[in-house]
C-alpha cells in the first residue's frame, strides 16, 4: 500500500510539473507550485524526512508561494510570448534531465543497510549521540553539535540573503510628478472586508504560533527545529499582514524589531561558540558550558537553535514586507 500511494504521489508531481510548464497565467503557475511543494513535502515524510519535509511544507509551500505571490503584483498576469529558441531550451533539458536518470542507476538501493553511507561516519554518529550529547534526535545533534561549523555557515548564508534582498529593494524607482504614495491612493486594508478569511485566519494564527514553539524546543526528541520553526512563525506572521494589512503587522512587529531578530540570531549562535573558547574549550564545544559535559551539550544545542530560529523568522518576515512595500508597475 505504501508503494501504491508513493506511486500516485510520484504522479501526481509529474503532472504538476508538466501543469505548470504548459500554462502562460502566472497566477496559475504560482498556485501550482506550491502544490508542487506539498506534494514534495508529503513524498518526503515518505521517505523518513520529517525535519525535510516540515522544512519544505513552511518554505516551499507556505512562504515562497506568498513571496511569488509579491513578486507577480508587481508584472503581468500572463507569459510573455516564448522566443524562437524553444527546441534548444528543450534538448538541453533532455540530455540534463537523462543524466540524471542515468545517475540514479549507480545509486544503492533505498533502504540498503550497506549503502556506502551507512559504513562510514553515520554508525558513529548513532552511537556516540547517546553518550556525548544524550538526545533522541540523531538529526538535531548532528546539525548542532557535530556539524555547528556547517550549521553557523548556513545561519550566516541565510543572514546574508536577507540583508541582500534589503538591499535590492531599498532603491525605490522615483514618483512621478503628481503620484500619491500606495499607502495614500490605496488604503492598506489586507483582508478585512473579507469575513471568512479573517475569521478562519484569526482562529489559525494562535495555532500557528503555539506549534512553532513546540518544532522549537521539541526539535531534540522529535522532527523540529530552529529552520523549521523559525519558518512557521513567519508564516504566522506574514498571514496575520495578509488578513489586517502591512500596516497593523508592522505596529505589532516593527522594523526595529525585525532587524534585531535578523541580526540577534545570529549573533547568539556567534555568542556560544565564543562563550565555549572563554571557558577554556574550542569554538562552538557546547560541553565546557556545564559541570557535566552531557548537559553543557544540551545547553547549547538549545541556544544555537533559538538563534536559527530568530534569523529565519526575521529574514522571511523582512523579506516579505520588502515585496509588500514596492508599488506596483
Amino acid at each position: 500500500m505504501s508503494v501504491l500511494f508513493s506511486v500516485f504521489m510520484l504522479t501526481l508531481l509529474v503532472i504538476t510539473t508538466f501543469a505548470i510548464v504548459r500554462t502562460r497565467h502566472l497566477f496559475v503557475a504560482v498556485i501550482l507550485t506550491g502544490i508542487f511543494s506539498l506534494l514534495i513535502a508529503v513524498i518526503f515524510f515518505l521517505l523518513d524526512a520529517a525535519d525535510v519535509a516540515l522544512t519544505e511544507a513552511a518554505i516551499g509551500a507556505g512562504i515562497s508561494t506568498v513571496l511569488f505571490l509579491g513578486a507577480l503584483a508587481l508584472t503581468a498576469e500572463h507569459e510573455r510570448g516564448g522566443s524562437n529558441r524553444r527546441l534548444l531550451s528543450l534538448a538541453v533539458v533532455a540530455v540534463t534531465a537523462s543524466l540524471l536518470i542515468y545517475a540514479t542507476f549507480d545509486k544503492p538501493r533505498f533502504g540498503d543497510p550497506q549503502a556506502p553511507v551507512h559504513q562510514h561516519v553515520a554508525p558513529w554518529y548513532i552511537d556516540s549521540t547517546s553518550e556525548h550529547i544524550d538526545i533522541p534526535n540523531v538529526v538535531t545533534a548532528v546539525l548542532g553539535s557535530f556539524r555547528g561549523y556547517d550549521t553557523l555557515g548556513e545561519v550566516f548564508v541565510v543572514f546574508t540573503a536577507g540583508i541582500g534582498v534589503l538591499f535590492l529593494f531599498s532603491a525605490r524607482p522615483r514618483r512621478k510628478p503628481g503620484s500619491q504614495p500606495r499607502s495614500a491612493a490605496e488604503p492598506d486594508q489586507g483582508l478585512r472586508h473579507y469575513l471568512v478569511p479573517r475569521v478562519v485566519g484569526r482562529m489559525l494564527i494562535p495555532f500557528i504560533l503555539l506549534f512553532g514553539l513546540y518544532v522549537q524546543f521539541h526539535g531534540e526528541y522529535g522532527p523540529g527545529g530552529g529552520f523549521q520553526a523559525g519558518a512557521i512563525f513567519a508564516a504566522a506572521v506574514i498571514l496575520y499582514a495578509l488578513l489586517e494589512g502591512e500596516t497593523r503587522a508592522l505596529q505589532a512587529l516593527p522594523t526595529r524589531v525585525l532587524t534585531g531578530l535578523v541580526a540577534g540570531g545570529a549573533l547568539l549562535y556567534g555568542a556560544v561558540g565564543v562563550a565555549g573558547m572563554l571557558l577554556g574549550g574550542n569554538f562552538l564545544d557546547y560541553s565546557v558550558l556545564a559541570a557535566n559535559p552531557v548537559a553543557g551539550q544540551q545547553i547549547g544545542i538549545v541556544l544555537i537553535e533559538a538563534g536559527v530560529g530568530i534569523t529565519v523568522a526575521g529574514v522571511l518576515i523582512s523579506v516579505f514586507h520588502a515585496f509588500a512595500a514596492r508599488e506596483s508597475s
